[in-house]
């Protein structure tokens, strides 16, 4: 457990690199899919996606009564996750500053399994294509050029609210979603972390 000297808003990937050293690991929440999990985490991580996260942080209160970090891709997701459970009332809470991207950037220790497309460049192989092909087809065919309009209103809408309707779409197709994530098993893991 950290100190309230140590407690910042957000924590580097060297200070968690040093408190897990030092033996002070803080519980890690992975909020990111099971498929993203499973090709690259950080050891001792718990896979708690956002949505389940959302639908189940009542019951993961009782559980974390510690310091907890909560790990995405880049720190957004995180910032949800942090945002939902400050709400529920758990304090401790930060979040790894640039995610797993910064994790991996400095060198620190990961579990590897098997490549996969994170879903951010999923996000922007789909509206990039269909941005491409209505743009192509609409000089053909008058008004088809307004849905990629459309999809760059949305890319648009999901930088300034932080949020994404298609990364959300797609994260719930079976490539992305792996194994579900049985919240009994998190709880049973978060008891006892053995």
């Amino acid at each position: 457990m950290t100190t309230d000297a140590s407690r910042i808003a957000g924590l580097t990937p060297t200070a968690l690199r040093q408190l897990i050293k030092d033996g002070r690991a803080p519980r890690l929440l992975d909020v990111r899919t099971p498929g993203e999990f499973r090709t690259v985490h950080i050891p001792g991580a718990y896979n708690v996606p956002l949505d389940t996260l959302r639908e189940h942080r009542g019951e993961l209160l009782a559980h974390l009564d510690e310091d907890v970090v909560l790990v995405c891709r880049s720190g957004a997701r995180a910032s949800q996750a942090e945002q939902a459970l400050a709400e529920a009332g758990l304090p401790n809470l930060r979040v790894l500053d640039g995610g797993m991207m910064a994790w991996e950037a400095v060198g620190a220790p990961v579990n590897r399994g098997e490549a996969r497309w994170e879903l951010e460049r999923q996000v922007r192989l789909i509206a990039g294509s269909i941005v491409l092909v209505t743009g192509v087809v609409g000089v053909f065919v008058p008004g088809v050029h307004l849905i990629g309009a459309a999809i760059g209103a949305g890319l648009t809408f999901a930088a300034l609210s932080n949020t994404c309707a298609m990364g959300m779409m797609l994260s719930k197709l079976p490539y992305n979603r792996g194994p579900r994530t049985d919240i009994r098993t998190v709880i049973a893991s978060l008891r006892d972390p053995s």
